[in-house]
């Protein structure tokens, strides 16, 4: 499989939240209220959102090609732009989202190969992220690929209050 990566700029802000919203529909819909989940997508994924995150110097969006298709795109985040701080240098894998259309080709495999590339460059000592403890293919992906639980924290969908489970894959 021949992917492509491209660094997201501000010139990438419409397609960027296009994608960001539609994917995120796409994963979690059908399984929220649908109240909590309009306000949330109406503030997460809003274009001044979007902007605000990319004009942060810790945080980076790529884009996900295979061959002219955008099939996907990922969000790190570094030193202050994480969610959560910790005494050893991580790096946060935030986002990570293969379209519709383009799921169960092993696209989302070679995204992660591709974030724990870009993480062992940074030199770093683990890569981690956040799922919704509910979401059982993503922690079984996750955990395939030598990611381990090592802690919890809230995560807010408008006014429901969710636990994510905090996964990490040591660097070093």
């Amino acid at each position: 499989m021949d992917l492509s990566f491209k660094k997201c700029t501000l010139l990438d802000l419409d397609l960027l939240a296009e994608i960001s919203k539609s994917t995120f529909i796409s994963s979690f819909e059908k399984v929220n209220n649908p109240n909590d989940f309009k306000t949330y997508i109406t503030s997460a994924f809003s274009k001044e959102k979007i902007k605000s995150e990319l004009l942060n110097l810790h945080s980076t969006f790529y884009f996900v090609y295979l061959d002219d298709d955008l099939v996907g795109y990922f969000k790190l985040n570094e030193k202050d732009a994480q969610n959560e701080q910790f005494e050893e240098a991580s790096i946060e894998l935030e986002r990570i989202y293969v379209k519709v259309g383009f799921q169960g080709k092993q696209i989302g495999k070679e995204m992660l190969f591709k974030v724990i590339e870009i993480a062992k460059s940074k030199d770093v000592v683990f890569l981690w992220l956040g799922v919704w403890e509910h979401n059982d293919a993503a922690i079984r992906f996750y955990e395939r690929y030598d990611f381990k639980k090592f802690s919890t924290h809230p995560y807010y969908l408008g006014s429901d209050r969710q636990t994510d489970w905090l996964l990490k894959m040591e660097l070093r």
